[in-house]
């Protein structure tokens, strides 16, 4: 694939804890010159990006994160802060424990609350696929889908393991056809990230592709 045709799928990420103004300025200036899809970003960060950029970038920011169980209202708060600072795009993490014990009307209502906090700005739900069974990724799919939540999302790169191949597959399988798929965690080489897109991933969430791309040319 072109190198551009790669970029423009990528959400160019740095959340490290330990993250600083430095590394966020890196961050946001390759974004600008490669022309990726969205920087994914510290909600802490968001306004700094916002009034040190405008709008020249796209910021996508995590809510929930990494472990999701946050109770709601917090996360709905989270989101309205962040779209306030200036982000487009949110990646909330669902509650995992809540998938664990079944209760799936409750995950579909926290999306629906914070979809509906995020207005028309792309939610994308994490649900952590390495925590859950097959059964409970089908499930998620259809609890996203209903939620009508834009994407669903594999992994936050913070778990035990994180996209794979044989998921993306499932979530085609059992998705609606309007939840497009973000691929994220451990994907580390240009041949992972040729892979996923060619899968059917709509993003890409890691911070290396840039780098990678740089060696190549």
């Amino acid at each position: 694939m072109k190198s551009q045709d790669i970029l423009k799928h990528i959400d160019h990420t740095q959340l490290k804890p330990y993250a600083s103004w430095e590394d966020i300025v890196t961050l946001c200036d390759d974004a600008v010159l490669y022309k990726t899809a969205s920087v994914c970003v510290p909600p802490a960060y968001i306004k700094r990006i916002h009034d040190t950029y405008g709008d020249v970038l796209n910021i996508c920011t995590v809510i929930g994160f990494p472990l999701g169980y946050s109770v709601t209202q917090a996360k709905v708060l989270e989101t309205r802060k962040a779209i306030e600072d200036g982000a487009n795009e949110i990646d909330m993490v669902v509650n995992i424990s809540d998938v664990k014990n079944g209760l799936y009307d409750k995950v579909e209502e926290e999306i629906r609350e914070i979809k509906a906090a995020c207005g028309n700005h792309i939610l994308k739900v994490i649900i952590e696929t390495c925590y859950l069974s097959e059964d409970e990724k089908i499930a998620m799919c259809r609890v996203v889908t209903n939620a009508k939540a834009d994407y669903i999302k594999t992994s936050t790169g913070f778990g035990t393991d994180g996209a794979t191949i044989e998921d993306i597959r499932l979530f085609k399988k059992y998705i609606g056809p309007d939840v497009k798929i973000k691929a994220a965690g451990g994907i580390s080489t240009l041949k992972d990230v040729e892979n996923f897109l060619a899968e059917g991933c709509d993003r890409i969430g890691t911070s290396k592709a840039v780098a990678l791309l740089k060696d190549k040319k």
